[in-house]
């Protein structure tokens, strides 16, 4: 599924950016000119991106009607690996016009995810020697959810439910409509005998009831510290508890000190920096 989801989002960003055509290199350079060109790194990062970076050139080969060998990739580093300023990541090799208008959509997507693995670097190790983990959420790009997920996994955090369809988390306008936390949880308990069931609540009273209604997990939906702390001493040995809600690198440590299991946040991937990395091309052949 997730290949072939991959590969449509890889076409519509060749039909995006290319079109009918690089208009400039097509005046410019030779249809038949091959070259040698470095993916440079200019910031310290954390890479992550590769393997897409490689399946969108092979795609692009074919509406270039090349073969995909007709690419020569040298890596030097793996996804997951920190990277200094000034190294290069890669070199390719192949047709000029192909490395040219693959240029930019390959850059793009290196940028961006390459992004989200250094800033959930930052964050895994902030809490690295506490006994908890971090969760990405489903504030991702659209379209680009998986890879997005795969570079928060490649930095060390984890990832939480992909899709609406893959796990039960109740959230506040589940709880609206249905009533009540344990009107809710009770519902879905009824339904998904086999999956655990997790609910966000806001206060202490709530998770009280949540609770004793079931549930498995429950979220702690923007708590401040010490009512964390509180909510720790009530759930232990009886729920997990994910704290959700504004986290960042200035208070995820803290966060993770008052003993809650899961700390999910959205910043890893709604608001990661594209960090910085370019193509040159470095010999004509």
């Amino acid at each position: 599924m997730y290949t072939s989801l991959i590969d449509e989002v890889f076409r519509i960003a060749i039909l995006e950016d290319i079109g009918k055509g690089d208009i400039t290199s097509e005046v410019i350079v030779p249809e038949q000119c091959n070259a040698v060109a470095q993916i440079i790194c200019k910031e310290n990062l954390i890479l992550a991106g590769m393997p897409f970076v490689k399946r969108f050139f092979s795609i692009l080969s074919s509406v270039f009607g090349l073969q995909p060998d007709n690419l020569c990739f040298e890596e030097y580093y793996r996804d997951g690996d920190f990277i200094e300023k000034g190294n290069a990541i890669a070199t390719l090799k192949g047709n000029a016009r192909l490395l040219l208008a693959g240029e930019r959509t390959a850059l793009n997507l290196l940028q961006r995810l390459s992004g989200i693995a250094t800033l959930t670097g930052e964050f895994v190790k902030k809490i690295k020697d506490i006994p908890v983990k971090i969760l990405d959420t489903r504030k991702t790009t659209p379209g680009l959810r998986f890879m997005e997920k795969y570079a928060v996994r490649i930095a060390g955090a984890h990832n939480h439910r992909f899709a609406l369809y893959d796990a039960v988390l109740i959230k506040d306008n589940h709880i609206k409509i249905a009533g009540s936390v344990r009107e809710a949880v009770f519902k879905a308990k009824k339904s998904c005998i086999y999956q655990k069931i997790e609910i966000e609540v806001k206060s202490i009273e709530e998770l009280e009831e949540a609770i004793d209604a079931g549930a498995d997990i429950v979220m702690l939906d923007n708590m401040d510290i010490e009512t964390m702390k509180k909510a720790v001493a009530i759930a232990k040995g009886r729920v997990l508890l994910e704290a959700s809600g504004g986290v960042n690198l200035e208070n995820v440590r803290d966060i993770a000190l008052t003993g809650v299991d899961f700390i999910s946040a959205g910043a890893l991937t709604h608001s990661a920096r594209a960090v910085d990395i370019s193509m040159k091309i470095k010999e004509v052949l």
